[in-house]
């Protein structure tokens, strides 16, 4: 079996959502929940691969377990992934998860194969101004955080979360729904580190151990597994 090829469509999906002049300090953060046990995920795993190729978009992907028992055991999947997944749906009001989801700021709920449903959404968040100044500063294998305390009205409960991810990884899988299939995964999420909980009444400084030399990405976000208030790539 061999998948029908999406590139010409996602790409041109893609150009359509136009980018700002200069790349936003805080870039648009698309959550992607997937498997490579779902025969639905290739092209939303493709829509992430040419997402990663823009600097004012984060795409993740959150490889979950739950689609492992048909065959073929994700090498990636986490169950802490699938938790978050389920905490997204629970804050939501949805009483299912399914593959492919994107999450886009911690807020929109989209099909990941929807090509222009996702450029749809991705186009009412690029550009915008960041809601908070979030500055992080790599050096060697420590990580500088830094964030000013935020305006009046605007304090709650917020998680400071560090994540690992490996930028391509291509794989053959050999059972399942998509046996026979080589993909291509981008920016696969190898680990999510809780740095912190914040309230933003004062200001944020951390530093924080970053051993190797996986890329990283700080998130600032409303807890429990609401909106994104900022991101920063440490590649």
């Amino acid at each position: 079996m061999r998948l029908i090829s999406l590139s010409s469509l996602i790409f041109s999906a893609i150009c359509a959502v136009s980018s700002p002049v200069a790349a936003e300090p805080t870039p648009v953060v698309v959550e992607l929940f997937t498997s490579q046990g779902c025969s639905s995920c290739p092209p939303a795993d493709e829509l992430v691969k040419r997402l990663s190729e823009r600097e004012d978009i984060l795409p993740l992907a959150f490889h979950v377990d739950y689609w492992d028992y048909i065959g073929w055991a994700d090498i990636f999947a986490d169950p802490a992934h699938t938790d978050r997944q389920r905490g997204y749906a629970q804050v939501g009001g949805r009483n299912m998860i399914y593959t492919p989801q994107m999450i886009v700021m911690g807020r929109e709920d989209v099909v990941g194969a929807d090509v222009m449903e996702v450029s749809e959404v991705l186009g009412s968040y690029v550009g915008q101004k960041p809601k908070m100044h979030l500055t992080v500063a790599r050096d060697s294998e420590t990580l500088a955080v830094r964030a000013p305390e935020l305006p009046d009205g605007m304090s709650g409960q917020f998680r400071v979360q560090l994540v690992r991810y490996m930028p391509l990884k291509r794989v053959e899988i050999k059972r399942g729904e998509l046996a026979g299939n080589t993909v291509d995964y981008a920016n696969i999420v190898e680990s999510v580190q809780v740095l912190t909980d914040w309230t933003g009444a004062e200001p944020l400084e951390l530093s924080v151990a970053l051993p190797g030399d996986l890329p990283a990405a700080v998130l600032v976000q409303e807890w429990p597994f609401g909106p994104i208030l900022a991101a920063a790539r440490a590649d």
